[in-house]
Protein backbone atom coordinates (compact mmCIF):
# COMPACT_ATOMS: atom_id res chain seq x y z
CA UNK A 1 0.00 0.00 0.00
CA UNK A 2 1.63 3.37 -0.89
CA UNK A 3 -0.66 5.65 1.39
CA UNK A 4 0.44 4.06 4.83
CA UNK A 5 1.85 4.53 8.38
CA UNK A 6 2.71 8.12 9.69
CA UNK A 7 2.06 11.05 6.38
CA UNK A 8 2.70 14.77 7.84
CA UNK A 9 0.43 17.30 7.15
CA UNK A 10 3.38 19.71 6.42
CA UNK A 11 2.45 23.32 7.74
CA UNK A 12 3.76 25.92 5.61
CA UNK A 13 6.33 28.40 6.83
CA UNK A 14 6.29 32.14 6.38
CA UNK A 15 8.48 35.10 6.79
CA UNK A 16 7.90 38.52 6.31
CA UNK A 17 4.33 37.02 4.88
CA UNK A 18 6.04 35.76 2.26
CA UNK A 19 6.42 31.91 1.48
CA UNK A 20 9.68 30.31 3.32
CA UNK A 21 11.00 27.80 0.53
CA UNK A 22 14.56 27.65 2.43
CA UNK A 23 12.01 26.40 5.31
CA UNK A 24 10.31 24.05 3.64
CA UNK A 25 13.05 22.01 2.49
CA UNK A 26 14.89 21.72 5.64
CA UNK A 27 11.62 20.86 7.00
CA UNK A 28 11.24 18.02 4.43
CA UNK A 29 14.48 16.56 4.34
CA UNK A 30 14.35 16.78 8.33
CA UNK A 31 11.03 14.51 7.98
CA UNK A 32 12.11 12.31 5.30
CA UNK A 33 15.28 11.80 7.94
CA UNK A 34 13.13 11.28 10.57
CA UNK A 35 10.93 7.78 9.06
CA UNK A 36 8.37 9.87 7.85
CA UNK A 37 6.50 7.89 5.10
CA UNK A 38 4.60 10.79 3.27
CA UNK A 39 3.93 14.53 2.74
CA UNK A 40 1.10 16.06 2.68
CA UNK A 41 1.36 19.80 1.58
CA UNK A 42 -0.89 22.92 0.99
CA UNK A 43 -3.45 21.02 3.16
CA UNK A 44 -5.55 22.46 6.42
CA UNK A 45 -2.22 22.80 8.62
CA UNK A 46 -0.58 24.31 5.91
CA UNK A 47 -3.07 27.14 5.56
CA UNK A 48 -3.96 25.72 1.86
CA UNK A 49 -6.82 27.92 2.01
CA UNK A 50 -4.86 31.11 2.67
CA UNK A 51 -2.42 30.37 -0.08
CA UNK A 52 -2.16 32.14 -3.71
CA UNK A 53 -2.43 30.25 -6.70
CA UNK A 54 1.39 31.42 -7.55
CA UNK A 55 2.40 30.42 -4.03
CA UNK A 56 0.86 26.91 -3.80
CA UNK A 57 2.44 26.10 -7.30
CA UNK A 58 5.92 27.04 -5.81
CA UNK A 59 5.20 25.36 -2.41
CA UNK A 60 4.34 21.55 -4.30
CA UNK A 61 7.44 22.15 -6.94
CA UNK A 62 9.95 22.71 -3.93
CA UNK A 63 8.54 19.57 -2.00
CA UNK A 64 8.43 17.68 -5.32
CA UNK A 65 12.01 18.94 -6.11
CA UNK A 66 13.06 17.99 -2.68
CA UNK A 67 11.67 14.69 -1.75
CA UNK A 68 13.19 13.20 -4.95
CA UNK A 69 10.37 10.38 -4.74
CA UNK A 70 11.67 9.02 -1.47
CA UNK A 71 8.21 9.20 -0.20
CA UNK A 72 4.67 10.23 -1.40
CA UNK A 73 3.89 13.54 -2.37
CA UNK A 74 0.29 13.87 -1.20
CA UNK A 75 -1.21 18.08 -2.16
CA UNK A 76 -4.18 19.46 -1.05
CA UNK A 77 -6.62 20.06 -3.63
CA UNK A 78 -9.51 21.79 -1.75
CA UNK A 79 -11.88 24.71 -2.94
CA UNK A 80 -15.40 25.30 -3.29
CA UNK A 81 -15.97 25.00 -6.79
CA UNK A 82 -15.90 21.86 -8.79
CA UNK A 83 -13.88 23.88 -11.96
CA UNK A 84 -11.35 25.24 -9.31
CA UNK A 85 -10.49 22.11 -7.82
CA UNK A 86 -9.89 20.07 -10.72
CA UNK A 87 -8.07 22.73 -12.08
CA UNK A 88 -5.73 22.17 -8.98
CA UNK A 89 -5.61 18.40 -9.45
CA UNK A 90 -4.80 19.44 -12.90
CA UNK A 91 -1.38 21.38 -11.80
CA UNK A 92 -0.53 18.77 -9.03
CA UNK A 93 -0.77 16.27 -11.58
CA UNK A 94 1.77 18.84 -13.84
CA UNK A 95 4.01 19.36 -10.95
CA UNK A 96 4.70 16.08 -10.23
CA UNK A 97 2.58 14.74 -7.17
CA UNK A 98 2.14 11.51 -6.33
CA UNK A 99 -1.15 12.33 -5.34
CA UNK A 100 -4.24 14.72 -4.48
CA UNK A 101 -6.14 14.76 -1.14
CA UNK A 102 -9.54 16.79 -1.94
CA UNK A 103 -11.80 17.67 0.84
CA UNK A 104 -15.45 18.27 0.66
CA UNK A 105 -16.17 21.31 -0.90
CA UNK A 106 -17.18 24.07 2.27
CA UNK A 107 -19.96 26.74 2.65
CA UNK A 108 -21.95 25.54 -0.29
CA UNK A 109 -22.95 22.60 1.28
CA UNK A 110 -23.84 20.03 -1.34
CA UNK A 111 -26.11 17.27 -0.81
CA UNK A 112 -24.46 14.13 -0.28
CA UNK A 113 -24.97 13.21 -4.49
CA UNK A 114 -23.72 16.72 -5.13
CA UNK A 115 -20.28 15.13 -3.27
CA UNK A 116 -20.36 12.59 -4.95
CA UNK A 117 -20.48 14.41 -8.61
CA UNK A 118 -17.80 16.45 -7.17
CA UNK A 119 -15.81 13.70 -7.06
CA UNK A 120 -16.84 11.93 -9.78
CA UNK A 121 -15.66 15.04 -12.11
CA UNK A 122 -12.11 14.96 -10.41
CA UNK A 123 -11.78 11.39 -11.37
CA UNK A 124 -13.06 11.65 -14.70
CA UNK A 125 -10.98 15.11 -15.36
CA UNK A 126 -7.61 13.74 -14.01
CA UNK A 127 -5.30 10.88 -13.66
CA UNK A 128 -3.96 11.27 -10.39
CA UNK A 129 -4.24 9.13 -7.47
CA UNK A 130 -7.25 10.74 -5.44
CA UNK A 131 -7.35 10.34 -1.21
CA UNK A 132 -11.03 11.45 -0.24
CA UNK A 133 -11.13 14.04 2.80
CA UNK A 134 -14.00 14.09 4.73
CA UNK A 135 -13.80 17.06 7.48
CA UNK A 136 -17.04 18.00 9.11
CA UNK A 137 -15.94 20.20 11.50
CA UNK A 138 -14.45 22.77 8.29
CA UNK A 139 -16.55 21.66 5.77
CA UNK A 140 -19.81 21.24 7.65
CA UNK A 141 -21.13 18.44 5.19
CA UNK A 142 -20.43 14.77 6.14
CA UNK A 143 -19.37 11.54 4.57
CA UNK A 144 -21.33 8.82 5.37
CA UNK A 145 -19.54 5.06 5.24
CA UNK A 146 -22.36 4.45 2.35
CA UNK A 147 -21.31 7.23 0.20
CA UNK A 148 -17.69 6.73 0.92
CA UNK A 149 -17.69 2.90 -0.10
CA UNK A 150 -19.53 4.70 -3.28
CA UNK A 151 -16.75 7.10 -3.98
CA UNK A 152 -14.50 4.46 -3.21
CA UNK A 153 -15.63 2.52 -6.23
CA UNK A 154 -14.50 5.64 -8.92
CA UNK A 155 -11.02 4.19 -9.98
CA UNK A 156 -8.76 7.04 -9.15
CA UNK A 157 -10.25 6.95 -5.85
CA UNK A 158 -7.54 5.19 -3.46
CA UNK A 159 -8.03 6.29 0.14
CA UNK A 160 -10.19 8.15 2.81
CA UNK A 161 -8.74 10.42 5.17
CA UNK A 162 -11.48 10.83 7.84
CA UNK A 163 -11.49 13.48 10.96
CA UNK A 164 -14.80 12.44 12.41
CA UNK A 165 -14.81 11.85 15.72
CA UNK A 166 -16.45 8.05 15.57
CA UNK A 167 -13.69 6.07 14.49
CA UNK A 168 -15.91 2.58 14.74
CA UNK A 169 -16.74 4.07 11.28
CA UNK A 170 -14.06 2.49 9.49
CA UNK A 171 -14.87 -1.14 10.76
CA UNK A 172 -17.99 -0.38 8.14
CA UNK A 173 -16.09 1.25 6.23
CA UNK A 174 -13.50 -1.46 5.88
CA UNK A 175 -16.24 -4.05 4.70
CA UNK A 176 -17.04 -1.82 1.45
CA UNK A 177 -13.64 -1.26 0.03
CA UNK A 178 -10.79 -3.17 -1.51
CA UNK A 179 -8.08 -4.48 1.00
CA UNK A 180 -5.65 -1.67 -0.53
CA UNK A 181 -7.95 1.29 -0.28
CA UNK A 182 -5.90 3.45 2.04
CA UNK A 183 -7.66 4.24 5.26
CA UNK A 184 -5.90 7.32 7.08
CA UNK A 185 -7.21 9.14 10.11
CA UNK A 186 -7.31 12.89 10.02
CA UNK A 187 -7.09 13.76 14.28
CA UNK A 188 -4.16 12.44 15.83
CA UNK A 189 -6.40 12.33 18.90
CA UNK A 190 -8.17 9.50 17.27
CA UNK A 191 -5.00 8.12 15.59
CA UNK A 192 -4.65 5.43 17.74
CA UNK A 193 -8.54 4.36 18.00
CA UNK A 194 -8.52 4.20 14.25
CA UNK A 195 -5.83 1.65 14.24
CA UNK A 196 -7.46 -0.28 16.26
CA UNK A 197 -10.63 -0.28 14.41
CA UNK A 198 -8.52 -1.61 11.11
CA UNK A 199 -6.80 1.71 9.81
CA UNK A 200 -3.60 2.07 8.03
CA UNK A 201 -2.23 5.28 9.22
CA UNK A 202 -2.49 9.17 9.72
CA UNK A 203 -2.31 12.32 8.07
CA UNK A 204 -0.88 13.45 11.26
CA UNK A 205 -0.18 17.35 12.56
CA UNK A 206 1.92 16.08 15.37
CA UNK A 207 4.31 14.91 13.10
CA UNK A 208 5.58 18.10 12.23
CA UNK A 209 7.43 18.65 15.24
CA UNK A 210 7.58 14.32 16.77
CA UNK A 211 8.54 12.50 13.67
CA UNK A 212 10.11 9.33 14.50
CA UNK A 213 7.85 9.01 17.38
CA UNK A 214 4.60 9.09 14.73
CA UNK A 215 6.34 7.12 12.80
CA UNK A 216 7.17 4.52 15.34
CA UNK A 217 3.96 4.69 16.43
CA UNK A 218 2.48 3.46 13.69
CA UNK A 219 5.07 1.12 12.62
CA UNK A 220 4.72 -0.85 16.95
CA UNK A 221 0.96 -1.31 15.88
CA UNK A 222 2.09 -2.71 12.47
CA UNK A 223 4.62 -4.66 14.08
CA UNK A 224 2.16 -6.47 17.15
CA UNK A 225 4.66 -4.63 19.39
CA UNK A 226 1.83 -3.14 21.73
CA UNK A 227 4.07 -2.73 24.75
CA UNK A 228 5.74 -0.42 22.83
CA UNK A 229 2.51 1.00 20.85
CA UNK A 230 0.88 1.95 24.27
CA UNK A 231 4.01 3.50 25.84
CA UNK A 232 4.51 5.61 22.52
CA UNK A 233 0.58 6.56 22.42
CA UNK A 234 0.73 7.53 26.15
CA UNK A 235 3.76 9.59 25.75
CA UNK A 236 2.62 11.51 22.46
CA UNK A 237 -1.23 11.94 24.01
CA UNK A 238 -0.08 15.67 25.89
CA UNK A 239 1.40 16.60 23.06
CA UNK A 240 -1.86 15.87 20.86
CA UNK A 241 -4.01 17.34 23.33
CA UNK A 242 -2.19 20.75 23.40
CA UNK A 243 -2.20 21.28 19.52
CA UNK A 244 -5.63 20.90 19.84
CA UNK A 245 -6.02 22.97 22.29
CA UNK A 246 -6.85 26.25 19.37
CA UNK A 247 -7.68 25.81 16.24
CA UNK A 248 -5.40 24.19 13.67
CA UNK A 249 -2.56 25.45 12.35
CA UNK A 250 -1.81 28.13 14.76
CA UNK A 251 -0.52 25.66 17.82
CA UNK A 252 1.30 23.77 15.37
CA UNK A 253 2.76 26.80 13.82
CA UNK A 254 4.46 27.47 17.41
CA UNK A 255 5.19 24.11 18.31
CA UNK A 256 7.60 24.20 14.80
CA UNK A 257 8.82 27.71 16.06
CA UNK A 258 9.96 26.24 19.25
CA UNK A 259 12.06 23.74 17.17
CA UNK A 260 13.69 26.79 15.03
CA UNK A 261 12.35 25.21 11.69
CA UNK A 262 10.40 28.11 11.07
CA UNK A 263 8.67 31.69 12.21
CA UNK A 264 5.80 31.43 14.33
CA UNK A 265 3.78 33.31 11.75
CA UNK A 266 0.09 32.59 10.61
CA UNK A 267 -1.59 34.58 8.18
CA UNK A 268 -5.33 36.24 8.96
CA UNK A 269 -7.54 35.66 9.85
CA UNK A 270 -5.45 33.19 11.78
CA UNK A 271 -3.46 34.74 15.11
CA UNK A 272 -0.76 33.37 17.05
CA UNK A 273 -2.05 31.61 19.97
CA UNK A 274 -2.36 32.27 23.47
CA UNK A 275 0.30 32.77 25.88
CA UNK A 276 -1.21 30.14 27.86
CA UNK A 277 -1.37 27.84 24.69
CA UNK A 278 1.72 28.43 24.36
CA UNK A 279 2.98 27.28 27.87
CA UNK A 280 1.16 24.12 27.16
CA UNK A 281 2.96 23.27 23.94
CA UNK A 282 6.41 23.99 25.11
CA UNK A 283 5.60 21.94 28.49
CA UNK A 284 4.33 18.77 25.91
CA UNK A 285 7.35 19.15 24.39
CA UNK A 286 9.31 19.18 26.98
CA UNK A 287 7.50 16.13 27.89
CA UNK A 288 8.75 13.84 24.93
CA UNK A 289 12.62 14.30 25.97
CA UNK A 290 11.80 13.47 29.49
Amino acid sequence: MVFHGSIVALVTPFINGKVDLVAIEKLVNWQIAEGTQGILVCGSTGEGSLLALAEWQKIVSQVVAVVETRVPVIVGCSAPGTAETVMMAQYAKELGATAVSVMTPCYVKPSAQGVYEHFQAINDAVDIPIIVYNNPGRAIVDISVELAGRLAQLPRIVGFKDSHMDTSRVIALRRLVSQDFALLAGDDLYASAFLANGGHGCMSVAANVAPRLCQELMTSWFAGDLGRFFGLRDQLDPLFRALAAETNPTTIKFAVSQLGYCKNEVRLPLLPVSASTEALIKEALASLNG
